[in-house]
């Protein structure tokens, strides 16, 4: 049975955050919240009550998760106005720095919410704190506290504090004393229940769960997106893995890093040196890979940008090696590497003019350090943040699922698809590293009891041969040396070959070969012969010119989630050219995107079309589910039929209620069998300045297939 296809939200008019007035829970909200109770928050809450706090979320869940942690509105209320409470009164504000050090001196002991750093005072042989928003350093903290939170030591941690005042007359003397320190993190961590209860979801609805936990509204996403979302996190999952995202600005990249989990640590690309990232050979102290499970450098692109050749020359060795040198000791660390930056060209022109590398500094521009990243994150694939992508619903506190994942980096699936595929055999060893790090990640993160059905595992393979492959295939491109090699996979007896997104859609400048002559759309499954985006959007004439000469023919067309370059022009028009009555059978032509979609394909036929003759074009649907809403798709329906007429079609339409199949059939002959029918593109901001509105090609879509079928 055919199941109805997602559908582009209306767009509305933003409204003000309100926690009390928001649309009843989802099925999948409840479900999670009988599921997991107590670890799960209402996403939305955050923003509800951040305010003016420059503070991590997971400290904001943390309070919220003990005080609003529950379904019933009157309780949330009461805890968001406890959790507001609580901001207010001990949160410490950078600018009343001084008013708090004053509330303290006057009461003699106050609790405050700070970031809390130590260091060793080697003089006197004590540990001594400072406070980032109060204001106060050599405070004596205790060995025994340091101890059992040894990230005090590097970057500081987000901490619940009872500070005292006590003043000795010494003028030496420093009169704050640390009375009390909890760092806000999950005390305590049940993995199994954890991953037994993940057995309650179909694995859309897990993974819908865990966009929600890092704050999206996955309603907003493709299937594709979601999982790029979730490479996201697989340097939280395993141990050692090396990550590089690079697009353009605004998509998200750095906030996984800096306000998902308190075992990640977010710096800047220039700030980093070896003694703070490695080991202060002075001192003999580890530096920030020894302490934190993902080291994440942020604004690392930049083409003049330096960095120091020894920074550079350790980290290869720590990447491929999992160890540094200090002097003649060799030490190992845990720390995952991520490097994230923003491109200031697009990909078209990059592949045309260096690579997808071409953002880095010369130093990090170089074969040996860039062989050793096990995957690349197409950053240019997500869309700009924006207000309604923000989710709404249910999702895991960040500190719950940050403590879930460290635990996970404990266990290995990298081995888990092998029962049923196979790799190619000339992969190297980086590449197999590579994609089996990525992989295990993501069966950590989907599936956590490392189950799953060989379709499941296949999916996330061929996202880690992918996030591998545009690595080496950069690689080659930066490096003559290198040798190509096939990304290729057997299943069931039968190869597969994985391609990158960006190499079906530009397949003349990915492969460095000279344009083609222009192609009709039977040019294959993945390479489809697609011409650049400034020659699609010349129109008529162009996509007119590349059909002539060519014999149109049976064949079978797939198009992965999130690729752009599809166009109703490019992959129905040359198949609508001499038509005279054309039958549409697509039952969702409901929503409003979807009679757009419906116009735009009457458009195509105008142009493939001799409309001096009579052309028709009978359209078969479904009436709206909803009763209230009939009335507006009859209502579209009409304006379309009234609109057409100027461009000289006949545009009739009828209902059915037992059409499932969707077809595009010509009185030429050709039945055009349609996977989603018209209803291919994802959901995208329809203001009108958006050019997506104007340019299909631009569009990203959902994954689908296309059928060419001669009537017999």
């Amino acid at each position: 049975m055919t199941t109805p296809q997602p559908t582009e939200p209306e767009p509305t008019e933003p409204k003000p955050t309100d926690q009390a007035q928001r649309p009843d829970p989802t099925p999948l909200d409840r479900k999670i919240a009988a599921a997991f109770p107590g670890v799960v928050v209402r996403k939305d809450l955050v923003k509800a009550v951040k305010g003016n706090a420059i503070v991590p979320t997971y400290v904001l869940e943390y309070l919220l998760g003990q005080y609003a942690a529950t379904d019933d509105d009157a309780t949330i209320r009461s805890g968001i106005e406890q959790v507001r409470r609580i901001l207010r009164d001990h949160y410490v504000h950078r600018g009343e720095n001084r008013l708090i050090q004053s509330r303290i001196r006057e009461k003699g002991r106050h609790r405050v919410i700070d970031k809390v750093s130590v260091s060793l005072n080697e003089k006197l042989d004590i540990y001594e704190a400072e406070f980032s928003n109060l204001g106060i350093s050599k405070v004596e903290i205790g060995a025994e506290t340091v101890r059992n939170h040894p990230k005090l030591l590097t970057g500081g941690v987000w901490c619940i504090c009872d500070i005292v005042y006590a003043y000795s007359g010494d003028p030496k003397d420093v009169p704050w004393r640390l009375h009390s320190l909890k760092p806000i993190q999950l005390s305590r961590l049940d993995l199994d229940s954890y991953t037994t209860t993940r057995e309650q979801f179909s694995t859309e609805e897990w993974i819908d769960l865990l966009i929600q936990s890092i704050g999206f509204n996955p309603a907003m996403f493709g299937p594709r997106a979601k999982l790029l979302h979730l490479v996201r996190l697989i340097p939280f999952v395993e141990r050692n893995y090396n990550l590089v995202e690079l697009g353009p600005k605004g998509t998200g990249k750095s906030h996984i890093y800096s306000e998902f989990s308190p075992h990640g640590m977010l710096i800047s690309g220039g700030e980093v040196t070896v003694p703070k990232l490695f080991v202060n050979n002075a001192s003999g102290r580890i530096g920030l890979v020894g302490y934190w499970d993902c080291v994440a450098f942020d604004e690392f692109a930049g083409k003049k940008k330096r960095a120091d050749r020894a920074l550079v020359d350790i980290m290869k060795n720590y990447m491929a090696n999992k160890s540094f040198s200090r002097g003649v000791e060799t030490l190992g660390a845990e720390a995952s590497m991520v490097f994230v930056g923003n491109t200031s060209h697009s990909v078209p022109y990059m592949l045309k003019n260096s690579d997808l590398f071409e953002e880095l500094p010369e130093q990090y521009h170089d074969p040996a350090f860039l062989d050793r990243i096990h995957c690349y994150v197409p950053g240019w694939e997500f869309e700009q943040i924006r207000g309604e992508m923000f989710s709404s619903g249910y999702g895991f506190v960040v500190d719950y699922l940050a403590e879930v994942l460290r635990s996970l980096r404990d266990t290995d699936f990298s081995d888990r698809y092998q029962r049923y595929f196979t790799l190619s055999e000339d992969l190297s060893t980086r590449d197999r590293d590579g994609i089996h790090k990525t992989f295990s990640g993501l069966m950590k993160l989907v599936h956590p009891s490392g189950q799953a059905s060989p379709e499941e595992i296949g999916t996330l393979l061929r996202i880690a041969l992918e996030g591998r492959k545009r690595v080496k295939d950069q690689l080659i491109r930066i490096d003559d040396t290198m040798t190509a090699v096939s990304f290729k996979y057997t299943h069931a007896g039968q190869p597969h070959t994985v391609t990158t997104l960006e190499e079906d859609e530009y397949p003349e400048l990915y492969h460095h070969r000279e344009p083609e002559p222009s192609q009709s759309p039977e040019a294959g499954t993945g390479d489809t012969g697609e011409a650049s985006p400034s020659a699609d959007a010349k129109g008529t004439e162009d996509a007119t010119t590349r059909a002539q000469g060519s014999e149109l023919k049976e064949q079978h067309l797939e198009f992965a989630d999130g690729r752009r370059g599809f166009t109703y022009d490019r992959y129905f028009g040359p198949y609508l050219r001499g038509a005279s009555r054309i039958e549409v059978v697509d039952p969702f032509i409901r929503q409003p995107h979807q009679a757009r979609n419906l116009m735009e394909f009457l458009e195509t036929v105008a142009k493939y079309t001799d409309t001096t003759n009579e052309i028709t074009v009978h359209l078969t649907t479904k009436r709206d589910e909803e009763p209230r809403y009939v009335p507006r798709q009859q209502e579209n329906l009409e304006t379309i039929r009234t609109n057409s007429a100027v461009a000289g079609i006949s545009f009739e339409y009828s209902f059915s209620e037992t059409i499932h199949d969707r077809s595009i059939t010509t009185d030429t002959g050709w039945i055009i069998m349609l996977g989603r029918g018209l209803d291919v593109f994802q959901p995208f901001d329809t203001d009108w300045l958006d050019l997506r509105l104007r340019q299909q090609y631009f569009r990203q879509v959902r994954e689908f297939t296309i059928a060419y079928m001669r009537k017999q």
